[in-house]
């Protein structure tokens, strides 16, 4: 079939011990997923059903990153407040609807690093008018994502310690134990909404800490069990 444009590529991530990449094909992050952050957002931290939002899956919202390499990004346009959030991400390997979260590392290929990059005061202003977020959630080169591991490799992920350090100063320090939902709840309650596919994407929250980065500063994200991702603003 021939196409009126070139249609979009597909976005792959490396794969840590396969020369085979991993297809992008949605992005879902889960807003709020960590007490802490919550509350430095201004929002109470209770237990409430986790919502979510997207990033675009295209090369320019994606930027994948390989071991022992640090990307370079550039800093957007039309904000003055330009925040990390370090995430663990989900690969999803095998699609479903309505999962149990009993069944739900079933469907995990594997887990990465990622960036939740955020125009704060974007997202501020379109959250104070009540319009939707993407603006400030889905510019741009907003999602840097590390190597896959694969489950089959390391286990499940459901503890290990998250960690930003900017410049080498350490910004956000928590672990994984303390997403207000685990990973297997996130994946339960999104596939009620969605029907889950293989090539899926999950940033599964931010810990405490968020904060602005400037030009020129490095960004590395580490969790425990998976590589470290960096990026440097250009």
């Amino acid at each position: 079939m021939a196409y009126v444009v070139d249609p979009p590529k597909v976005v792959g991530l490396p794969v840590v011990g396969s020369a085979d990449q991993f297809p992008v094909r949605r992005v879902y992050c889960v807003g709020r997923n960590y007490a802490a952050h919550a509350r430095e957002m201004g929002f109470d931290p209770d237990r409430e059903p986790p919502f979510f939002f997207c990033k675009p899956n295209d090369d320019a919202s994606v930027v994948p990153v390989a071991a022992g390499e640090t990307a370079t990004i550039p800093y957007p346009g039309l904000t003055s407040n330009y925040h990390f959030e370090a995430e663990l991400v989900v690969a999803i390997g095998k699609g479903g609807k309505d999962i149990a979260a009993e069944a739900a590392a079933n469907h995990i290929y594997g887990y990465a690093v990622g960036l939740d990059m955020t125009r704060r005061d974007l997202q501020i202003k379109m959250r104070e008018q009540g319009r939707p977020w993407e603006i400030g959630k889905a510019f741009d080169h907003s999602a840097p994502i590390g190597p896959v591991r694969r489950r089959a490799d390391i286990g499940e992920l459901n503890h290990g310690a998250i960690t930003l350090a900017v410049d080498g100063q350490t910004k956000q320090k928590s672990d994984i134990t303390h997403l207000i939902w685990s990973v297997d709840e996130v994946i339960a309650n999104l596939s009620t909404l969605f029907e889950l596919q293989p090539g899926d994407l999950i940033f599964t929250g931010t810990p405490e800490g968020v904060g602005a980065v400037q030009r020129g500063q490095q960004i590395e994200v580490r969790v425990d069990g998976l590589d470290a991702l960096s990026v440097r603003i250009a």
